[in-house]
């Protein structure tokens, strides 16, 4: 018999066949409703992950009011598509790479005993107004300074110091401090800084597939492991590394050759950051924020993964050719020929043309 209300022949037959796939469905429904379950799980534990990778430093409540003027930031346009458009004023960031003693990982790549960190690699990145150009000023560690005074963790603080290497500000008041003698020797307010330990540094190397680099010259150094021809070389994050470290087998063995060896890394990795579609392989792009979260210290305005994730995407548009690096204009100090000292009027008029931009 034909029954009108189900359209199926009423002998029990239909009933069945709607039974199972009835059933059917409802398991391939629990099973997708598993699946986006332990997908937003995952995503929920991958962000709390990331975000917790990051360490975070109250730069502003640390220094207070004495400090260089914020750059004015240009009003964004009314009537832009986007509900939260992203940010394209001008920004300085204070990047440092830190030969952290701190971790088995560290020691392994060279980082030495267990009694504190330097700041090997100091680097001034203004990104001019509109994010499409930049320019990267090194500081040689070896540049005396007058140090400010300094405060710290535990309270109190440190005396002024006059004519001490630069990157002893780190050593004796960590990232607030190296930020206070940035901004007191430059006259230029760091609206971040980002610091970026040995392990951190070796495996975004990695997470990207390594980085091409061309050197013009043979180096073999002993003290940063690296024996490399001249030539162009593709390098996994232990020999990036050990290029970023290299000092006494390029050049005349001062800090000056080991810039130029850092200054090629910066494009090359700009160059890779810029040719890698992170988008197309979800595994890949957590490897990489993996890296990128996981050996850094940033201030408190960067240190989530949304407020990274907004500053990379205001940099879309910048491009590894847009990109000028240079080093502070420095002489011979008087004092010592083992260390330099800023040349001016240059280094003044390098600072004053980045408050420019």
């Amino acid at each position: 018999m034909f029954s009108p209300v189900t359209g199926h022949e009423a002998n029990g037959h239909g009933d069945g066949r709607q039974g199972r796939r009835s059933r059917a469905l409802k398991a391939a429904g629990l099973t997708l409703a598993g699946a986006l379950v332990l997908g937003a799980a995952a995503a929920g534990w991958a962000y709390w992950h990331l975000n917790d990778n990051i360490t975070g430093v109250d730069l502003d409540n640390a220094l207070g009011d004495d400090r260089p003027a914020r750059a004015v930031t240009t009003p964004t346009p009314s009537g832009t598509a986007s509900a939260t458009p992203l940010p394209t004023g001008a920004v300085t960031i204070l990047v440092l790479g830190s030969d952290s003693r701190g971790g088995a990982e560290n020691q392994e790549l060279g980082g030495g005993d267990s009694t504190g960190a330097r700041s090997d690699t100091a680097m001034v990145v203004h990104i001019d107004a509109g994010r499409t150009s930049a320019t990267v000023v090194s500081i040689p560690r070896d540049t005396l300074v007058t140090r400010p005074s300094c405060p710290l963790p535990s309270g109190g603080s440190t005396a002024v110091a006059y004519g001490v290497m630069f990157n002893t500000a780190y050593a004796v008041g960590g990232p607030v401090c190296a930020v206070k003698t940035v901004e007191s020797m430059t006259n230029v307010r760091m609206d971040h800084f980002v610091e970026v330990d040995f392990s951190g540094f070796a495996k975004l190397v990695d997470a990207l597939g390594g980085v091409t680099v061309t050197t013009e010259e043979d180096i073999d150094d002993e003290d940063s492991r690296l024996r490399l021809a001249a030539g162009t070389h593709h390098l996994d994050g232990t020999r990036a590394l050990a290029l970023a470290r290299t000092r006494h087998g390029v050049g005349d063995g001062s800090d000056l050759g080991r810039i130029g060896l850092q200054q090629i890394l910066v494009k090359a990795l700009l160059e890779q950051i810029s040719s890698t579609d992170l988008l197309t392989s979800p595994t890949r792009l957590y490897r990489v924020a993996d890296a990128v979260t996981g050996g850094l210290t940033t201030d408190t305005g960067l240190d989530s993964l949304a407020e990274l994730t907004e500053l990379g995407r205001s940099l879309k548009d910048l491009s590894a050719e847009n990109v000028t690096t240079v080093t502070l204009p420095v002489v011979t100090a008087p004092s010592d020929p083992n260390r330099v000292v800023a040349q001016e009027p240059a280094a003044s008029d390098l600072w004053e043309s980045l408050k420019q931009g």
